[in-house]
């Protein structure tokens, strides 16, 4: 007599769940690795300096080495003045190119004119929210894919991965998607492929993320980590 099938079948999360507990040992290792985001308070009460400062960033590292904007930080913050929106936005043609001249950052025009496309792009915010940090904070976590539509949109070199880690910098709740976890979700089926930009694709990636959040309790952060956890070691 052949011995039966289990009925039980384990969910997405929990599968994902089991592949990263093999992969580092136990569950109390995989908590170690995982992201928090901030509240939505705390995403409000973050000036909108902070907010265009950490846009820069993203837009300088995209392509760079990141070590090398690290090193230089303390120089971009004195050239921009310490981001303050209404500053930047209000620079002429003649000034930004002297920016984008300064030694003490990246040289990179068409880069310190993002900058200020950015900052445009928040004072349109303030305008309508109160505040970009207001802004993020209504935003609906279950339809995150929308949000980085959105900064792709109206902002400036805002799509693809960078929009995604300045969320994740500033602590927006957002998964992220990173070589692993494409390849995680490829693994399951969700998409075939792992370069992941057809809205068909992303809206299945969202409804998985919505799914695996409703079980779980987990933040959208902390699953995308739990995925990239369960291809190999961080």
């Amino acid at each position: 007599m052949s011995p039966k099938k289990s009925s039980v079948t384990t969910s997405l999360y929990q599968r994902y769940v089991e592949r990263a507990i093999v992969q580092h040992g136990s569950l109390a290792e995989v908590e170690d690795k995982l992201p928090k985001p901030l509240s939505k308070a705390a995403l409000a009460n973050i000036k909108d300096d902070r907010y265009l400062a950490e846009m820069a960033a993203c837009v300088f590292r995209a392509g760079f080495v990141w070590r090398i904007i690290t090193l230089k930080w303390e120089g971009f913050e004195t050239v921009f003045n310490n981001f303050l929106p209404i500053w930047v936005a209000s620079r002429s043609p003649e000034e930004i190119e002297d920016m984008a001249s300064d030694a003490r950052i990246v040289r990179n025009l068409t880069k310190v004119k993002s900058v200020q496309e950015n900052a445009l792009f928040i004072l349109d915010i303030q305008r309508e929210h109160g505040g970009f940090g207001k802004f993020l904070a209504e935003w609906p976590e279950d339809n995150i894919v929308g949000l980085w539509t959105y900064l792709k949109k109206h902002g400036n070199r805002l799509g693809g991965n960078s929009g995604q880690y300045f969320l994740r910098f500033m602590g927006k709740d957002t998964f992220i998607l990173s070589r692993d976890v494409c390849t995680a979700l490829c693994a399951e089926g969700i998409v075939d492929k792992t370069q992941i930009t057809s809205q068909r694709d992303l809206a299945a990636v969202q409804a998985a993320f919505n799914e695996m959040r409703a079980e779980s309790g987990r933040s959208l952060s902390e699953l995308s980590m739990i995925l990239a956890l369960s291809i190999g070691p961080a």
